[in-house]
């Protein structure tokens, strides 16, 4: 897609994905619930996709029987939702059977527009589907992750959680992605942050400053939650020594518990977790300037109490 920096539309990555899809894949079918406001799908009477395009009423029950229907001949469905309207759906009493099942139920979570948050659950989304068995969970940066991670889920063999960026969300990516693997997007060895969604953005920009400063910090994009990559991290905690885990939901239920328990077992280094309530911009809307600025500096403070621990700054 664009060149880094750009505002590119996140749910417009996502369908124009699904398109190509659908162009090579009869069985592919997409379907949403609760998106009143959101910009139109293109025209049903331009092309074939209309069949395979279901609007759904928002209730929970009827999403996830709809999607196991449609999922029953093999192959991939698309069902977009408002977040809080997913994880109600997914541990639901309806929804069992498309755990249970080799269904390729792909979840993807609109963020609400024009609000500050997701909805009910705005926090602990990646929590809920992160608990859930066989099911991938992704959290891309930008739009050029979120086509690429599109492409992936179908084709994957299971179930999978993709949680769109809310629009107006910067370019910070080249687009790569693939399950189980955290990309570099900047390399150092003085320090690792580890960040995902949009925290990506502001622990790249700190990663910046810190060059200007003589610290050369790691940045790794985890958006891959489910499956994680452990060794990207590992190899991350032997090079740089320290961990700095930017979440996009509660510290305590978040992937820094994970980062610090494979460090702990396996190559033990400080790790720090930095997220809600504090990062006031991880819920449904882009982050506003004074929540960004906010984010970035308790980051740079997090950062240098940690090179400080190294004996690496003053």
């Amino acid at each position: 897609m664009s060149v880094v920096g750009a505002l590119l539309s996140p749910l417009r990555a996502y369908r124009e994905a699904w398109l190509e899809l659908a162009s090579r894949d009869p069985t592919l079918a997409a379907m949403d619930a609760g998106l009143a406001g959101l910009p139109a799908w293109p025209d049903p009477a331009t092309g074939p996709t209309a069949s395979r395009r279901t609007a759904l009423a928002a209730e929970p029950g009827a999403v996830v029987e709809a999607a196991r229907r449609r999922g029953r001949d093999g192959g991939a469905v698309f069902l977009a939702a408002p977040v809080p309207l997913l994880v109600e759906a997914a541990y639901g009493p309806e929804a069992q059977a498309l755990f249970r099942a080799p269904l390729r139920v792909e979840l993807v979570g609109v963020p609400l527009p024009g609000t500050g948050e997701d909805g009910a659950l705005p926090r602990d989304d990646l929590t809920a589907m992160r608990g859930l068995a066989s099911i991938a969970v992704v959290v891309p940066a930008d739009a050029p992750t979120v086509a690429r991670a599109t492409a992936v889920l179908g084709t994957h063999a299971g179930p999978g959680y993709l949680k769109l960026p809310p629009e107006g969300t910067p370019t910070v990516t080249d687009g790569a992605f693939a399950l189980g693997r955290a990309p570099t997007l900047r390399d150092g060895n003085d320090l690792t942050l580890v960040a995902l969604g949009t925290t990506v953005a502001p622990a790249l920009a700190v990663a910046d400053d810190l060059a200007r400063v003589g610290v050369a910090a790691r940045v790794l994009d985890a958006a891959s939650v489910k499956p994680f990559d452990e060794a990207a991290v590992l190899r991350a905690a032997r090079d740089t020594g320290a961990l700095l885990v930017v979440e996009a939901g509660p510290v305590s239920t978040g992937i820094g518990t994970l980062v610090a328990a494979m460090t702990a077992e396996n190559y033990p280094v400080p790790v720090r977790r930095l997220g809600a309530p504090e990062t006031v911009a991880a819920g449904g809307s882009a982050p506003t300037p004074e929540a960004a600025s906010w984010l970035a500096g308790r980051l740079r403070d997090e950062a240098f109490e940690l090179l400080r621990l190294r004996g690496k700054a003053t």
